[in-house]
């Protein structure tokens, strides 16, 4: 057995360590099978993965019923992986001005021909919202060796009272607000609002704003002699625009920084003690940085409670890309990208398990020596798919029989009903798990 192969399944034991006998085990192939990249080959189809690793017909179905009536939490086997990564003490998170960035994210796992009630993503492809089965991420980001990568705090899963992106959105925003404590600050993209995290009571936040993004002076005007007094403060516009015709010019910066990137100049536009626009003075302040980049077409603008410079402010919002490192890897490196499980738990696990392995997949091969490709590849980077690459050409047989608590269960089964009787699905119920309406 080789060092990788040993080291991920070490790995695997300490995630699976809280996981009653006999789903650890079901759990402990559908990771090995995922890792190997066997939903590649089988476009998504869960049992084919299972047996084309060399598990035998009863091996698949007790990984089949782990998936879908396992009594295990997905926040257990997050806060396992974290404490495994930090016990190994390879993992250096960032600091930038002695903050550190927590970033925050959702993805979906697109199913637009299943019939079963789902929630729906934004895809920008299609420039609308998809069927899918949504999840929020968080992670801490740091760097393994030369690679940066982020360290899963928590995933996220829908709520099944209300599937809606809206409500997931929340449920991230408050489980981030748990995530990020002192000198730290939560990294949300542009589907997050300022207004949103304001009213969450999160602490420090930076979180990308519209090219139209408003905001009003944490202060009132003076006074004009006439008139009612002012309620609310002045309009600040940090980048000009045009509505119907008309040019409305932007509002003067209150400071301005310049900065030199390689070979090109940055100038950042600075705005403080700022509201959201519908806000009267007198919550928290917040300030706006619009960075203008010559290599981008449109400026960057940034919304932030934190007190630091604008360079280091940039280099907060680019230390947010590692967590978009998990997903492309479950999906595109391991293949989660398209799944055909239709139970209403495996169809959310499988997703999440997919995020933690391609966690997994990424931390090992960047905290291991590089595997070339071949003989052409003489600048090996280690990449998770060059380490997929590796463990695709593994089999069932190549890993060693786990010990411990990773078993079967031996059950006494002699009394209950075998066969057809014994099948789970029962009467008004139709393939996928959802209960159907019942003539009258």
């Amino acid at each position: 057995m080789s060092t990788l192969v040993y080291r991920i399944q070490t790995l695997l034991e300490k995630i699976l360590a809280d996981v009653p006998v006999g789903t650890n085990l079901g759990l402990w192939h559908l990771f090995l099978t995922i890792l190997s990249g066997r939903l590649l080959t089988s476009r998504g189809a869960l049992f084919p993965a299972l047996t084309d690793f060399g598990l035998d017909a009863p091996a698949v179905r007790r990984a089949d019923a782990a998936l879908c009536y396992g009594h295990f939490q997905i926040d257990t086997l997050v806060a396992n992986w974290k404490n495994a990564v930090q016990e190994e003490g390879r993992f250096q998170p960032h600091q930038i001005e002695g903050v550190q960035p927590v970033a925050c994210d959702m993805t979906g796992f697109f199913r637009p021909q299943m019939q079963a009630a789902l929630g729906k993503h934004y895809q920008s492809q299609a420039d609308k919202a998809l069927p899918a089965v949504s999840l929020g991420l968080i992670g801490a980001v740091g760097s393994v060796g030369t690679m940066r990568l982020a360290l899963p705090q928590a995933i996220v899963c829908q709520d099944p009272g209300d599937l809606s992106e809206k409500a997931l959105k929340q449920r991230t925003i408050q489980q981030a607000k748990q995530c990020v404590g002192a000198r730290q600050a939560g990294i949300f993209d542009s589907g997050f609002k300022p207004e949103e995290l304001l009213e969450s009571q999160i602490g420090d936040f930076v979180v990308r704003g519209a090219t139209n993004f408003t905001a009003r002076r944490n202060f009132l005007p003076p006074y004009k002699g006439a008139g009612r007094h002012a309620e609310y403060g002045e309009i600040v516009r940090p980048l000009a625009r045009t509505y119907k015709d008309k040019e409305i010019e932007a509002t003067p910066p209150d400071a301005t920084a310049r900065g030199k990137v390689g070979k090109r100049r940055i100038k950042a536009l600075i705005f403080h003690d700022l509201v959201p626009s519908e806000s009267k003075p007198g919550g928290r302040s917040l300030r706006c940085v619009v960075i203008l980049d010559p290599k981008y077409k449109q400026p960057l603008v940034l919304v932030t409670t934190l007190l630091v410079t604008a360079y280091a402010l940039w280099c907060l919002y680019l230390d947010r890309w590692p967590i978009e490192q998990i997903p492309l890897c479950a999906k595109q490196m391991l293949g989660a990208v398209r799944a055909f499980v239709f139970h209403s738990q495996s169809r959310v696990r499988l997703p999440a398990l997919s995020l933690l392995a391609g966690s997994l997949l990424s931390y090992v091969a960047a905290s291991s020596p590089a595997v070339a490709t071949g003989f052409w590849d003489r600048c090996a980077r280690p990449t998770c798919g060059r380490l997929r690459r590796v463990l695709s050409g593994l089999h069932f047989s190549d890993f060693a029989a786990p010990g411990g608590e990773l078993r079967k269960k031996e059950s006494p089964t002699a009394h209950l009903p075998k066969g057809v009787l014994g099948h789970r699905r029962h009467k008004g119920e139709i393939a996928h798990g959802e209960p159907t309406a019942k003539a009258a």
